[in-house]
Order: C-alpha cells, then structure tokens, then sequence
C-alpha cells in the first residue's frame, strides 16, 4: 500500500516547492524534448523504496515534465550493481541523476562520471560525502537519532523507582555502515543517552538493514545480558521488527522499549499492540517529490533555492516527526498516512480499542 499525503505535511512541501521556484526562470516548452532523468534506489527490503518514493517520484515528473523519460532502477544492496545501473542512465542520456546510494563511498565514483559528462547529481536521502554534490534532499539523520534516543530515555525514566536502581542498559542495533545516514543517526542517540547513566551494553552496525540480521545479533546478545536489556535502539522499523521476534523468542514479554524510523504499517501496529515503543515519521511522500521537483528544475538549467548547506552542499531538509501511542491517530489517521481500517485489522482491533483508536461498537 502506498502511504498517502498528510494533511499537516503539506506546507512543508508547499513552502519547499516555493523555494524551489525563488530562482526558477520560465523554462521554455521546446527544452523538454529529449530530457531524461535518472533515479536510483538502494534498496527493496525496506517498504519504504518502492511502495512511497519512487511512486511518487514518478508522479510529479509525470506532472511536471510529460516530455521527460525517467529512468529507474533498485540496486538492491549491490554498490557495484548501482554503478552499473547509474553509467547505464548517463549512455542513455540522463540529464541529471538522483541517487540514493548503497555505499556512499562507492558512489563517489558515480557522482564524478555524472560530472565528467556535466551532468549534476542530487544525492537523496543519503548525503555523499567528500563527492562535489550539486544538491542535497533528505532529512537530518542525526536529529532522527536524538528523536529516538530522547523517547528511549523517556521511557527508561519514567520506570526509574529512585535513585537506587541499578543502571539501565540498551543494545544499540545501528543502521548500515555503508550508509551515512547511520552515523549521524547514532551520533543523535548518542547525544541524547549522554549523562543519563544509562549503560550502552553492546552495539551492531547491521549490515544491509537487514531485519534477520538484526534480529539473529539481539538473539545472540539477549544470553549474555540476561535482563540487564532494558530497551533496544533499532534504527528503523524493519529492523525494530527483527528486534522485537528476538526479544518475544527470548520470553521478554512485555517487549521492553524498542524504536524505530520510517512509520511502516507493520511498525504502527507494533506500536498499537505496545511491542513498539516509537518510530520517526517522515513525509517520504513529500522528499519524493521535493526531489523530483528539484530534478525537473535543475534539467531545465535553473538554480533551485536552498534551505539549508549541508557540508558545502545545498540542501532542502524536511522535518521528522516522533510518533507514539500518543500521536499515532493525529499524525497518521488524521493525515491520511494510513487508515484505522488499515492499521486495526485483527489481531490489533483490541488493542486499537483500548488505545483509543476505535470504540467497542468499531471493534
């Protein structure tokens, strides 16, 4: 299921798009004949990818610039494969790239082959460092990171009985090393646990995001902690899902605190049925189509506006949202991400209940 638009993002699209326009001048129709963008995706484990951004990627380049040829392509986790897909586009004319990349480091040899053929790049989602980027969209990782670790410390605090009690401990199930984004996502939760006296018993840098892997290291620390493990960071949603198996295979019911990113369906209902303590929500809707906007405008030789610099880089960064039990029907169900229908079938229909979402004549 595709997630939809929420209501309560859409002056943060508007507004970007505005900025977009600032510096735009009228592009003439004649200039979009043979005009070929190229987007490309990490990966397919994660829902996100194929369900909400390249939809709606392609939707407003559709609107946009019906002349266009957008070509896509998901590496799926393969650097080398992306590299391919990427020097296929440019033989095929791409006029511009938009890249999520597999391995930032490895993508820097795709971002100076786009160059060299003077073509400009917008790394998406996940910042390439030390690679001359012509823009940057995505959120700021390591606000998402201090987003999670805030609600972990919440949490973890609010069960302290005094100031008796022994330290409380968290496994850190971090994102991929290949990716950039986890290093500021661990630099957030770092910044957040510091001087609380909660102890980090171990840490993973969880190759591919993969939920199985996540799930397969917990199960393998859960022994040598015992019930030292009083809440586990997962750095998303898919791998918050590997967690918590871990943690129910284990016998730790109720499932002690666990975070999350990306407001998957799966996630919600974890939350709903209280396996899952938080996710980040993120229009990924809107960072779809803020870069395909972007795409569109930097083709046409304009010269987006940006919001923010990120290492030298111009950028438009969104803004994530931390979504609880508290604010799940507000942001969610309000906004129109997903529906009660859709996150209260069986068997969460009691929990919807008694989280409040649905009445007993509902249920």
């Amino acid at each position: 299921m595709t997630a939809r638009r929420p209501a309560s993002f859409l002056g943060l699209i508007a507004a970007a798009l505005l900025v977009l326009a600032a510096c735009s001048q009228p592009a003439s129709p004649d200039g979009q004949h043979g005009e070929v963008i190229g987007f490309l995706l990490p990966e397919s484990k994660t829902a996100r990818y194929e369900g909400v951004d390249r939809p709606a990627f392609e939707r407003v380049v559709a609107a946009r610039c019906p002349t266009c040829t957008l070509l896509t392509a998901n590496a799926d986790q393969d650097a080398e494969r992306q590299q391919q897909q990427a020097e296929s586009m440019l033989t095929r004319g791409a006029g511009v790239l938009v890249i999520d990349a597999v391995d930032a480091v490895a993508a820097i040899s795709i971002v100076n082959r786009a160059h060299e053929l003077g073509v400009p790049v917008i790394a998406y989602d996940r910042f390439i460092a030390d690679a001359n980027l012509d823009f940057y969209v995505s959120f700021d990782p390591r606000h998402i990171g201090r987003l999670q670790g805030e609600a972990l410390v919440a949490s973890l605090l609010a069960e302290r009985s005094g100031p008796e009690d022994e330290v409380q401990g968290v496994l850190l199930v971090n994102g991929s090393a290949t990716d950039p984004n986890s290093a500021g996502l661990r630099a957030g939760v770092g910044s957040a646990l510091e001087g609380t006296g909660i102890e980090i018993l171990a840490e993973h840098d969880t190759p591919d995001w993969s939920p199985e892997k996540a799930q397969e290291w917990v199960t393998g620390q859960l022994p040598q902690f015992a019930d030292r493990v009083d809440a586990v960071y997962a750095a998303n949603d898919g791998m918050a899902g590997g967690v918590v198996a871990a943690l129910r295979a284990a016998g730790r019911v109720p499932v002690p605190p666990v975070t999350g990113q990306d407001a998957e369906l799966a996630a919600l209902q974890r939350i709903v049925a209280g396996d899952q303590l938080m996710t980040v929500y993120k229009a990924l809707d809107q960072q779809a189509r803020t870069a395909a906007e972007l795409a569109v405008r930097i083709l046409r030789g304009e010269q987006p506006r940006p919001t923010a610099v990120v290492d030298g880089v111009p950028a438009l960064l969104l803004t994530p949202v931390s979504l609880t039990i508290e604010n799940l029907g507000r942001v969610i169900v309000d906004g129109g991400v997903y529906s009660l229908e859709e996150i209260c079938v069986e068997p969460y229909t009691r929990a919807c209940i008694e989280a409040g979402l649905l009445t007993e004549g509902d249920g």
